[in-house]
């Protein structure tokens, strides 16, 4: 009786241990790629999971989608400015049967062919390009990166760069430079400023030089702009009628004296 009990209590965990090893429990994420000896058969998951003991094994994938980080690429642009450059990469299986047979680790696989790709992209580009058009860049590592990964049955979907490090000579080079464009674009718009405000004072004048009352509006315009203010200046507009028979005068005076000093001199020429 007792070699009976021991021997069922035998098949009791023989039959246990061949449950385990042949039962497996899938979630919805994940696919089990199954050989059954060394050969590929149907994908099974998610859910129950049916092996044969001895005869099969079973690989599980993942579905969801990974987030790799790219590791610092020391970089030298198409300038001939060197950068360090980090980035990641979106990618996921579409294929679990292809990622399994046709790369050993697809996961170190994709990340060496993202950091190679990186550095050959963004060697290619100047730096002015590597700061200004990074969506540019974005999408021609992903299909680059894409197109290598897709016999393997990895999906990139997206390669985002992370941040570019400058050296601190080229950053102040960087900062001169955009100062002297703000003071470019300071001077233009001065400039142009100018030019209207005289466009302006030119149709004004023209309309003054029309009816000559209207400059005297304007001075007493002016007045009421000073007055306005907290000041103790005071301007009044002189009309120019009182003073040109003095600036006449002088002017005749003036004359008077040219024509004495042009004599004298002839006097001393002929003696």
């Amino acid at each position: 009786m007792t070699t009976v009990l021991v021997v069922l209590s035998v098949f009791v965990v023989l039959i246990a241990v061949l449950v385990g090893m042949s039962v497996r429990v899938l979630r919805e994420y994940e696919r089990a790629v199954v050989f059954r000896l060394g050969r590929l058969i149907t994908l099974k998951g998610p859910g129950l999971v049916i092996l044969v003991p001895a005869i099969d094994r079973m690989e599980r994938v993942s579905l969801r989608t990974v987030t790799l980080k790219i590791p610092v690429q020391e970089v030298i642009t198409r300038d001939n400015v060197p950068v360090k450059v980090t980035a990641v990469t979106y990618f996921r299986v579409v294929d679990a049967d292809r990622s399994i047979v046709e790369v050993e680790d697809f996961l170190a696989a994709t990340s060496q062919i993202a950091q190679t790709t990186l550095r050959s992209i963004l060697g290619k580009a100047e730096l002015d390009s590597l700061l200004s058009e990074r969506e540019r860049l974005n999408e021609d590592l992903q299909k680059v990166i894409d197109q290598q990964t897709e016999p393997w049955g990895v999906k990139v979907t997206t390669v985002e760069i992370k941040d570019v490090e400058i050296p601190a000579n080229m950053q102040r080079a960087i900062a001169r430079q955009a100062e002297a464009e703000r003071e470019r674009r300071a001077k233009i718009i001065n400039a142009d400023a100018e030019f209207q405000a005289s466009a302006k004072l030119a149709e004004a004048a023209e309309v003054i030089s029309r009816n000559p009352t209207t400059l005297q509006l304007r001075y007493l315009q002016t007045l009421h702009e000073i007055g306005s203010e907290n000041n103790s200046t005071v301007v009044f507009p002189l009309p120019l009628d009182l003073v040109r028979p003095f600036m006449g005068g002088q002017a005749e005076v003036s004359t008077a004296t040219q024509e004495h000093a042009r004599s004298v001199w002839n006097a001393k020429v002929v003696d």
